[in-house]
């Protein structure tokens, strides 16, 4: 990837020379550990709990057989010469949605195991007998929490999977049991309404007898209880009530009154500050995305989740700012801290935002040496992950080498050497090649009128009605992801007329027009050459906004900007520029649509262009 950077020519080639020795740290070592096992020597090493300068790791079998000065060298084993060097346990990111290809993403840069926050819960069985074992493998391994305890049309539920729910009056034990039975590792509890995100809009959530039922049914399964709020208040009920940890920091000020309750209560937090800055438009998600020393082993599908934001608005320092202060006062009065990213959420990328996430640990008050703990041997501990998370003898070898200190500057970890799972070396492909997708169709530059929905349309057999170019319109809900708003579209008096209804049941909803540049719907265009999204809009006042799609794939989060469509016909201009996070070499859509507040909505376009 380019880089304005004066520097960038030399990061890269710092880059690739990591990469070159990954590879061949990777191929002398697969078929050796079979044979002999392996032998870091002369290598700095974090155990989990303190950085040793110089010493010896013997490693035999998937296990680690012996750390200390100057041990003797195996007969057989492969030698890994570790001057210059940091050994560090496998990452543990206490925080991820995994889906799709999120652990072999996780592994590719260091992250050796995920906690999952919510997920799929039919795969629970089969990930106990993936972690047992000491197989080569190319993921992660993964605990999970399965289905989370939620309410009816809770967070959680917004997602289009069906998932189960407590309701008022149901029984939180029976609820709880049913998700230990299906495999669950640890009891997740969602207190969410929403209003620290929308002064509008509110979604169901626990009672505070509910969250204390089903902390207290998740003891009596011998299971950890872990409760994700975005609230003071709910942070501060959820530790009361008894909660083993909170798996978000709340994103407002917090007070002296729950750093000595979580203190008091042992309750550990997983500040997700890379989920978090996203939510601030901090842009720490792009600059993960651009630092030569992971850009080439990200694909292009993580790329786009790194640019990626939550929706439109001006950057919110404040929200980071306040969730870093929050954490720097548990810090200092001793309260456990794990790292956890969110991986799978706008922003965010498994395994790469790990090393983002420790930054901002650090920024936040830690030492790098306690950021490190805090992804390492904190986060095995308080999840009772017995044989990963430190370098010690007979723990297992899930093992991350990097070039440099990070004891120094934690940013060295994202300088990969070699990464190591049940002690096979993790072949560590580039991305490259994936990182520069081809480009969309090629626009004539005469295609410059969208629609000025002059004269008469039949909508298509696919549902999309034609316009100017491209493949044409069709209506757009929040229906498609379960929820439950409503929209129509009417060429009237040559414009394009949108009108229908939020409804609650999601918790972004949504319903409008989307646009679809290419000859066929979903698929990308080239718009790198066009300057400007140009088009008349008039209404009832309410604000709405325009969505640009783009990327690899289809993002399921757009970069967004809003209008106004007053009584009046007012000309909208939005540079495409200003789409923060798009890619304007694939865009694939733009949607035109109504979102909070719930009700009725109305508003027409006309005359169209990409300019």
């Amino acid at each position: 990837m380019m880089s304005r950077n004066p520097h960038s020519r030399v990061a890269a080639a710092a880059a690739m020379a990591i990469g070159i020795a990954a590879a061949c740290v990777s191929a002398a070592s697969s078929s050796a550990e079979g044979a002999g096992g392996l032998f870091f020597d002369d290598v700095r090493v974090f155990d989990g709990v303190r950085m040793h300068e110089r010493a010896d790791v013997s490693i035999r079998d998937g296990r680690i057989v012996a750390i200390g000065a100057q041990l003797t060298f195996p007969e057989g084993a492969e030698r890994i010469d570790g001057a210059g060097k940091t050994l560090l346990p496998g990452l543990i990111d206490a925080h991820t949605h995994s889906w799709g290809d999120a652990r072999r993403d996780a592994l590719r840069f260091g992250v050796t195991t995920e906690l999952d926050m919510m997920g799929d819960r039919q795969q629970l069985p089969r990930l106990k007998t993936e972690r047992a074992a000491f197989v080569v493998t190319d993921q992660a391994d993964l605990w999970s929490a399965g289905a989370a305890v939620t309410a009816p049309k809770g967070h959680g539920t917004q997602y289009g999977m069906a998932v189960p729910t407590l309701a008022a009056g149901e029984d939180a034990t029976t609820f709880v049991k049913a998700r230990v039975a299906e495999g669950s590792d640890y009891v997740k509890i969602i207190l969410e309404d929403f209003s620290a995100h929308s002064e509008t809009m509110r979604l169901p959530t626990l009672t505070e007898a509910q969250t204390r039922a089903a902390i207290a049914a998740a003891h009596a399964e011998d299971k950890l209880a872990v409760v994700h709020v975005s609230r003071l208040r709910d942070g501060r009920a959820a530790v009361e009530n008894g909660a083993d940890g909170l798996v978000h920091m709340f994103v407002e000020p917090g007070d002296a009154a729950f750093v000595a309750a979580a203190k008091r209560r042992n309750a550990f937090v997983v500040p997700t500050l890379s989920v978090i800055a996203t939510m601030a438009r901090a842009d720490e998600g792009r600059k993960i995305a651009e630092d030569a020393r992971l850009s080439p082993w990200l694909t292009r599908a993580q790329i786009d989740a790194l640019k990626a934001t939550y929706g439109a608005g001006a950057p919110r320092p404040d929200v980071l700012a306040d969730a870093i202060r929050n954490v720097r006062a548990l810090h200092e009065a001793g309260v456990d801290l794990l790292a956890g990213t969110d991986a799978g959420n706008p922003g965010t990328a498994h395994g790469a935002s790990m090393h983002g996430e420790m930054e901002l640990l650090v920024r936040a008050g830690l030492t790098p040496t306690q950021a490190l703990a805090a992804a390492t041997s904190t986060p095995a501990r308080r999840f009772a992950l017995s044989d990963r998370g430190r370098i010690a003898e007979g723990l297992r070898a899930d093992l991350l080498l990097v070039d440099g200190d990070p004891a120094q500057d934690i940013r060295a970890t994202r300088a990969i050497v070699g990464v190591w799972k049940n002690g096979h070396a993790v072949a560590r492909p580039r991305q490259d090649a994936q990182a520069e997708a081809p480009r969309g169709e090629t626009l004539p530059a005469s295609a410059e009128l969208i629609d000025d929905f002059e004269g008469t349309a039949v909508v298509g057999a696919n549902g999309v009605w034609p316009a100017k170019f491209g493949s044409g319109w069709a209506p757009t809900t929040d229906q498609m992801a379960g929820g439950a708003s409503v929209g129509k579209l009417d060429r009237a008096n040559g414009a394009l007329a949108v009108s229908g209804e939020i409804k609650p049941g999601f918790a972004f909803p949504w319903s409008g027009a989307i646009y679809f540049p290419a000859t066929a719907p979903m698929q990308p265009v080239d718009l790198s050459d066009r300057g400007e999204l140009v088009f008349k809009a008039r209404g009832d006042g309410r604000t709405y906004s325009a969505m640009l799609f783009s990327g690899a794939q289809m993002q399921s989060m757009p970069s967004m900007k809003t209008f106004v469509a007053g009584p009046e016909w007012t000309e909208v201009r939005l540079p495409l520029a200003s789409f923060n996070g798009a890619d304007l070499a694939r865009v694939r859509g733009f949607a035109f649509t109504a979102g909070q507040p719930l009700g009725a909505f109305a508003f027409e376009i006309d005359d169209v262009r990409v300019k």
